[in-house]
């Protein structure tokens, strides 16, 4: 964002008014069940950092601007970022000067993806890969879809090298995509391990979107069990009845979430997770938990009833595939007949699980994680004993500090 154009913001304001926060305090004290609280903050967690195997990438579209796709990416990112021990990367495949950057707060642009298809390479350490990418709160990476200039161009073969050439290194990847029916988002949508539809809580948007997901079905029926709609509120009273329109969006195993409408979300800027609503805070846990719930089981109905409805079983067990030990695959690129086959380069070893102690608090704070450095090696999710072509388990960082003013929530 331009410095001159500072002078256009006002002062961030709260996700939630005074008196919502009042009124919520007062719920606590008289109704509130500590018990249950801390049962769906450790189901959310659990489901976010399960292990995965190979680096899981999901993506993220709409079927018109304005839905809120690059707001739900951002929210995406730094909710992995916060949770996550191993590396997070946030792509934008939108070159028409998407929002992204501006959501997760980037103040300056290094390198597009376009440019990075180019130079990119096998043999490349995630210390020389991260220098290219742009640090964002929490510890994420960033890789912009441009430079702020209009005319940028991202054709499938670029965006297919990007995404294949960093697989390997990353372990949750979250692309904000173009909108439909543009060829980058359909080739996205049957790429990626999991998929987020960007839904406008108007009927106008709740129609547009069911007749994607009917063209989804009939291109992959193993899409919809993996795909996640998220229900948008961009205005405080849109008048839709969500429970109807969770199940008008619901068909073949796709789920419905909704994200309520919070008032620093709606001002735009760099999203300050300090000062998102409470409820905006626990859904993007449920939809980020849900998304990589899916993106590991890969439309597994075994592992449909896990989150937030009964205790997460033990890693390896149904629904989670035991953590890859044995060394890279050499082969060469295989092709991806189905959704969410593995990256070109072979399989690297098991991300980093979670901790069992010492867990990181319910949501990213905007104070948390580690502070971005100007050398991409003197950032912790640039490990200096990476071995070319297999980057190694990650181990998990301490638990961010608590952000100024307070405890999280």
């Amino acid at each position: 964002m331009p410095p001159e154009l500072d002078a256009l913001r006002s002062k961030p304001r709260h996700g939630e008014s005074v008196a919502q926060r009042a009124g919520r305090a007062v719920r606590r004290a008289i109704a509130s069940s500590p018990a249950a609280e801390t049962t769906a903050v450790t189901q959310t967690a659990y489901a976010i950092q399960q292990p995965v195997t190979t680096g899981r990438q999901i993506s993220v579209t709409s079927i018109r601007g304005g839905a809120g796709k690059s707001t739900v990416s951002a929210l995406l990112a730094l909710t992995y970022a916060h949770y996550r021990a191993d590396p997070v990367l946030a792509v934008e495949a939108d070159p028409a000067l998407g929002t992204l950057p501006h959501r997760l707060g980037a103040t300056e642009v290094r390198w597009s993806g376009t440019d990075l298809a180019q130079i990119v390479d096998p043999s490349m350490l995630i210390t020389d890969l991260t220098g290219y990418l742009i640090p964002f709160p929490g510890g994420g990476w960033l890789l912009p879809g441009s430079q702020g200039a209009i005319g940028t161009r991202l054709d499938i073969d670029t965006y297919r090298v990007v995404m294949t050439s960093l697989r390997r290194y990353f372990a949750t990847t979250v692309v904000d995509c173009e909108t439909l029916p543009a060829e980058v988002a359909r080739t996205a949508l049957v790429t990626t391990q999991a998929r987020i539809l960007v839904c406008p809580a108007t009927p106008e948007g709740v129609a547009a979107t069911r007749s994607v997901l009917d063209w989804v079905g009939g291109v992959h029926p193993r899409m919809l069990p993996t795909t996640v709609v998220v229900l948008s509120h961009v205005a405080p009273d849109t008048g839709l009845d969500v429970r109807k329109a969770a199940e008008h969006l619901g068909v073949g195993g796709a789920v419905v979430l909704p994200l309520p409408y919070d008032r620093h979300l709606a001002a735009g800027g760099a999203i300050r997770t300090e000062l998102l609503g409470e409820r905006t805070l626990q859904a993007a846990g449920r939809i980020a938990a849900e998304a990589m719930d899916r993106a590991v089981s890969r439309g597994d109905s075994s592992s449909r009833q896990r989150t937030g409805q009964e205790a997460p079983p033990a890693p390896g067990g149904a629904g989670h595939p035991t953590p890859y030990a044995g060394p890279a695959d050499p082969g060469g690129p295989a092709p991806q007949a189905t959704p969410g086959d593995a990256g070109p380069y072979g399989a690297p070893g098991p991300y980093g699980a979670p901790s069992a102690a010492g867990g990181p608090a319910p949501y990213p704070s905007a104070g948390g994680g580690p502070a971005p450095h100007p050398h991409p090696s003197a950032h912790p999710s640039a490990h200096p004993s990476t071995h070319p072509g297999n980057p190694t388990p990650y181990g998990a960082p301490s638990a961010p500090p608590h952000p100024p003013g307070g405890s999280p929530r």
